[in-house]
């Protein structure tokens, strides 16, 4: 009598495996690495405004992790003075830097840190302007001085007169690389996989596929 034992293919155990260890690898660190990013401010990048204002706010893609030290902000005026009044609060999506509102005209620079959602650290800066300025001086502008009248025997050579102007500096932002925890999970992953794939194809190996038996013969 012969008996044979029902044997599953190890085919598809093997790809699914393969599949598990793939997304480990690949998409896991993707979206780990996938940091919140600023979406707004006021005042915004290359924004003019007329003087300094009583605040500046800073809106994200989403919510921050708030804590001692999470959130900085700096701003400072053309002379490189702070013009920061205290430390940010944080509303959720929104930081929010109280400002001295004093200051001359000219172009300020703005430089954050934030903690994002995911816990990783970013940060970035941009540039606004100030045109009028608390001192109610506006920003200078070239005047033509006045020249004295040319004889017939002088001869009058073109002079340019020097412009100020202001070099817009875009938003820059800086994300922290994808944190080693991500790819020693991602490698762990792999190794359990391979090693539950090892086991049932030696298991399956160690399976008869049939046994032969004969009856006893009488004699």
């Amino acid at each position: 009598m012969k008996t044979q034992a029902l044997r599953r293919p190890a085919a598809p155990i093997a790809l699914a495996a393969t599949l598990l260890a793939a997304f480990l690898v690949l998409v896991a660190p993707l979206s780990a690495s996938a940091h919140d990013a600023l979406v707004s401010s006021s005042p915004a990048a290359d924004e003019s405004v007329d003087v300094v204002p009583t605040e500046l706010t800073l809106t994200f893609s989403a919510k921050l992790i708030d804590g001692e030290g999470a959130t900085e902000v700096v701003v400072t005026d053309p002379e490189g003075n702070s013009v920061t009044d205290g430390e940010p609060t944080v509303d959720g999506a929104i930081a929010t830097q109280p400002l001295t509102g004093s200051g001359p005209a000219g172009v300020y620079n703005v430089t954050w840190k934030v903690v994002s959602s995911d816990g990783h650290p970013t940060s970035g800066e941009y540039v606004f302007t100030v045109t009028v300025g608390d001192d109610g001086a506006a920003t200078a502008e070239p005047t033509a001085a006045p020249t004295a009248a040319p004889t017939s025997e002088e001869s009058v050579a073109p002079s340019a007169s020097p412009e100020p102007s202001v070099t817009a500096v875009p938003i820059s932002q800086t994300d922290t690389d994808v944190p080693a925890w991500v790819w020693v999970l991602a490698v762990v992953g792999v190794i359990v996989v391979a090693g539950l794939v090892a086991w049932i194809v030696a298991r399956r190996r160690k399976t008869p596929t049939s046994t032969d038996s004969e009856a006893p013969s009488e004699r």
